[in-house]
Formats: structure tokens, C-alpha cells, sequence
């Protein structure tokens, strides 16, 4: 079954962008367009730093009504593939105003190139294409870099090193139509493309770093670094007690284990309003996966040995990722310019749901915070990455209810061994023997799986298995890793 996205536009605003008619950041475009004037329309919009172009739309604003969408989806697709270089885009939604389904391609802003068609540079004045001027492509050169590293093909990769259930699952979650060739979409995609042919040999398909990070059945053979290195202090400080996890795989599963590690570590506070009760956490949800999306997408991947770093004290939380600011943004005009070092990453990611509307995180986070009553994220260049601060409210003084794990930290040693199971740490939890043989067993092996468990304890149901692990995942003891048969179990 197909999952459609939620649309990053509203369908009241796609009919208000329909009555205000053609822009310098909007373009219609009717249902048997050409594909070179769409790939002309895209770049234009991509080297005016983004727009939208709505297609099956006369230049008046009236939607055409029999328009072929699924056609006009791939057609923007295979305008992208024209471009030098390929446009990489989030893909084309079907939005449906109230008159009629409308197809809608978002260039995001501050994409990292200057985009020609045939040699020719265009911009977009007054609703119209048109040719850059030479200070403007000057001005261009200038302000745009050279092609990122999420560009490289990876060296000894091959195409078995992407996993095809993954990008089959994705092209699902974006309701590819099947017309479009897979290839070809991951092409359009920037995740794969052809190797220089050696003299009087077939051009070889290899996966970029883009690919890799996003459908590598193990990225980090190839990408070592690119990883999220999680630690949750006790205090204020640094200190020698401490939780640690170190998360590895695709971009997609980094972002879910490091929420996750966040979730499993921050206070939470339980008041009774009336006859509801209310929770409420240390960070705002909202604020805690941009924090990590942002890290994720924009960390420069060719520095090595240094991944992004997720660290939660007493009093904040830092998330640190390698690289300074990209382009032409600084800490001055980080809320209003907009700059893509990982344009792939961004567009595939934004397919997912992780990022809502291109371009705008920054004010998202802090207009979260400010609501919550919380200080606005701190921004912070260092000589080599970024750093973004989340001030907690309640501090170490606070008397929010906190979870087990963060009543008691128990020692972890500089290497990231497994907890000590301490006799007073077992006894403030409140366990039953054969889960405190569970938790032995893992101190001992590292991790634990339901056979595991029914071997410690034979004469008990496999359901009565299945409720002690879930108690210890639910008291923040453990972490689930896996489904189904895959399914193991290792402490937090």
C-alpha cells in the first residue's frame, strides 16, 4: 500500500498562490508543457534562490482539471536530469485546492550550484524566465561552491552495497508511480550516477555518499565517521558517570535511535490539571528532532574522524556537528538565509516527513522553545562544526519526576562498556528475579533476545517473556532494537 506524505502546502494556500498569479518565486506551468521549458522554469527558480512551480495551471491561475498527475510528476523528475548539475528536488506532490489537484515541485532555497540548461543560466524577474546577467552569474559564482561532497561517487562501492528494500519503502512512502524508471529516480535523487568511462568501456552505475548515507546496507564501512555519539551526564559537567550510546547505520535509522536516546534520558514532570493529568519533558519534541535533523542534514561528511556529538546535562543539551556554516550564512542572518551544503540528503529526508517545509527550522525551534517558556536555542561556531544549545528550565534544582535512568546513572567506563549492575541500583527498581537475570545476562553478552530469555527461564510462557522485556523497556532500563524476529534487547 502507497503512503502519501501530508503536502508541505496547505490546500488554501495553493489556491492563494493560484489568485495572486506568477511571481519571481512562483511559476505556472500547463499539463502538456515541454520538458525543456520545466527544466528551464526549475533552474530559474533554483539559481533565484527557490520557489514553486505548479504544474497543470494556466498562466491565469485556472487548474486543468484532466490533467495526467502521475505523468506531470515524472516530467519534473526527468526535468531535473537536464539541468548541469542534475537538480535534485524533494518530490513532486499532488495537492488538491479547492479547484482541483494541482502538482507542485518546491526548489528549495540556498541550493549549493548555479543550475544551466544547454549553457545557458537563467533567473526568473517579474513571473518570467530569463538569462543571468554577467554580474549576476559573477555574484553566483561567488556566493554558490563547487559540488559537495554528497556528490562523490564512494570508492569500492557497488550497487549491492544499497539496500533495495529501502529504497523500495521510500519510493512507497513518496507514492512513486512505476512509470518512472528506479534508476532514473534514484538519478534524479542524486543517490547514484555513472563512473568516467575507461576508453572503449560501458559507463559504470555507483552509488554517491548521499546514496550510501541514505540506503547503505552498512554506510559506515564506507563513510566511517558518519555516525551520532550520544552521552547523558549526571551533572552540569563532564564527569566519569555517564550513559553512552553510539549510533551507526542510515541518516534515517541515526535520527530515530538518537531521539529515542533523548526521550529515554530527559525529566519529565506529571501535574494534575482538574481531573487531567499532563505531561510535559525537559525539550520539546519538536525542537529536540529538529536540533537532530538539522545535524544530520547539514554536517560536512567529508571530515573524518568526527561524528556529531548529542550531549545532555543537567542543565542543557548540546548537539554538535562537524563543519562551520556553509555558503554565504552566518550566525547574523542564520534565521533568514537559506543554504544547503547536502542538497540529496535534504530532498530524500524532506520525502520522509522529517523536515516539514524546506527552510524553516531555525524559526521553528525557537518560536517552540519561547512557548514552552524556555530560552531560545543558542547558536555557536567553533574552528571546525556548529553547535546548537537547548537551555533545560528546571535544571538540576528542579523537582520534575525523572525516569530510572536518570534517578541513577550507573558508571560506564571511558570505552562505552555496559552499565554496573549495582545490588542498590537492581533494588530501587523494583525487579523480579528473572529480570534481574535478564539484565546480568546482558552485562555479560551485551544484548538479549527472547530465546535468550526463554533459556534463563523455561518453565514461563513466551508471552510472560514478551511482558518482562516490555517492563524494562517501559522502566528505561532497556532498548529495543529490531522487529519482529530481529528483535533484541540492550541496556541504555
Amino acid at each position: 500500500m502507497i503512503r502519501r506524505l501530508q503536502p508541505s502546502l496547505q490546500s488554501e494556500e495553493v489556491s492563494a498562490h493560484l489568485d495572486a498569479g506568477p511571481s519571481d518565486r512562483v511559476a505556472f506551468l500547463p499539463a502538456k508543457v515541454a520538458t525543456k521549458l520545466l527544466a528551464e522554469t526549475l533552474a530559474a527558480l533554483a539559481n533565484a534562490n527557490g520557489g514553486l512551480a505548479f504544474l497543470g495551471v494556466t498562466n491565469k491561475g485556472a487548474v486543468q482539471k484532466e490533467s495526467d498527475v502521475n505523468g506531470l510528476r515524472d516530467a519534473a523528475t526527468a526535468a531535473g536530469l537536464l539541468t548541469d548539475p542534475p537538480l535534485v528536488l524533494p518530490s513532486a506532490q499532488v495537492i488538491t485546492a479547492k479547484e482541483g489537484p494541482v502538482v507542485v515541485v518546491q526548489v528549495p532555497a540556498g541550493l549549493p550550484h548555479i543550475y544551466s540548461l544547454q549553457g545557458m543560466y537563467l533567473t526568473r524577474t517579474a513571473g518570467q524566465n530569463r538569462p543571468l546577467t554577467t554580474p549576476e552569474l559573477r555574484r553566483l559564482l561567488l556566493e554558490r561552491g563547487d559540488a559537495g561532497y554528497e556528490a562523490q561517487l564512494v570508492p569500492n562501492a557497488v550497487m549491492a552495497d544499497l539496500d533495495e528494500q529501502r529504497i523500495l519503502r521510500y519510493l512507497d512512502q513518496v507514492a512513486f508511480s512505476g512509470t518512472e524508471d528506479i534508476t532514473q529516480a534514484l538519478m534524479a535523487r542524486g543517490c547514484v550516477a555513472y563512473a568516467e568511462p575507461v576508453l572503449g568501456t560501458t559507463p559504470v552505475l555507483m552509488p554517491t555518499v548521499a546514496g550510501v548515507l541514505l540506503f547503505g546496507r552498512a554506510p559506515q564501512q564506507f563513510i566511517r565517521s558518519a555516525e551520532i555519539i550520544c552521552v547523558r551526564y549526571s551533572g552540569p559537567e563532564m564527569s566519569d558517570e555517564f550513559v553512552r550510546q553510539d549510533i551507526s547505520g542510515t541518516l534515517v535509522e541515526q535520527i530515530r535511535q538518537a531521539e529515542a536516546f533523548v526521550y529515554s534520558n530527559m525529566r519529565r514532570e506529571m501535574k494534575i490539571n482538574g481531573l487531567a493529568r499532563e505531561d510535559s519533558t525537559e525539550y520539546p519534541s519538536a525542537v529536540v528532532r529538529e536540533a537532530i535533523v538539522n545535524a544530520v542534514c547539514h554536517r560536512d561528511y567529508s571530515i573524518r574522524g568526527e561524528g556529531i556529538r548529542l550531549f545532555m546535562f543537567g542543565d542543557r543539551l548540546e548537539v554538535y556537528s562537524p563543519g562551520r556554516l556553509p555558503g554565504h550564512v552566518t550566525l547574523h542572518n542564520l534565521k533568514d538565509e537559506r543554504y544547503s551544503r547536502n542538497e540529496a540528503v535534504v530532498a530524500v529526508l524532506s520525502d520522509m516527513g522529517y523536515i516539514e517545509r524546506l527552510g524553516y527550522g531555525i524559526d521553528r525551534m525557537i518560536s517552540t522553545m519561547t512557548e514552552n517558556g524556555l530560552a531560545a536555542p543558542r547558536f555557536e561556531e567553533t574552528a571546525a562544526g556548529f553547535k546548537v544549545t537547548l537551555e533545560s528550565a528546571a535544571g538540576e534544582s528542579s523537582s520534575a519526576k525523572q525516569s530510572v535512568s536518570n534517578l541513577i546513572v550507573p558508571a560506564i567506563s571511558a570505552a562505552g562498556k555496559a552499565p554496573v549492575l549495582t545490588a542498590a541500583f537492581l533494588a530501587q527498581t523494583a525487579l523480579t528475579e528473572r529480570q534481574q537475570q535478564a539484565l546480568a545476562f546482558i552485562q555479560a553478552h551485551g544484548r538479549i533476545t527472547n530465546s535468550d530469555y526463554l533459556a534463563l527461564a523455561p518453565d514461563v510462557s513466551a508471552e510472560t517473556i514478551r511482558r518482562d522485556l516490555a517492563d524494562l523497556v517501559e522502566k528505561n532500563l532497556l532498548l529495543r532494537i529490531g522487529e519482529k524476529r530481529a528483535t533484541y534487547y540492550i541496556l541504555k
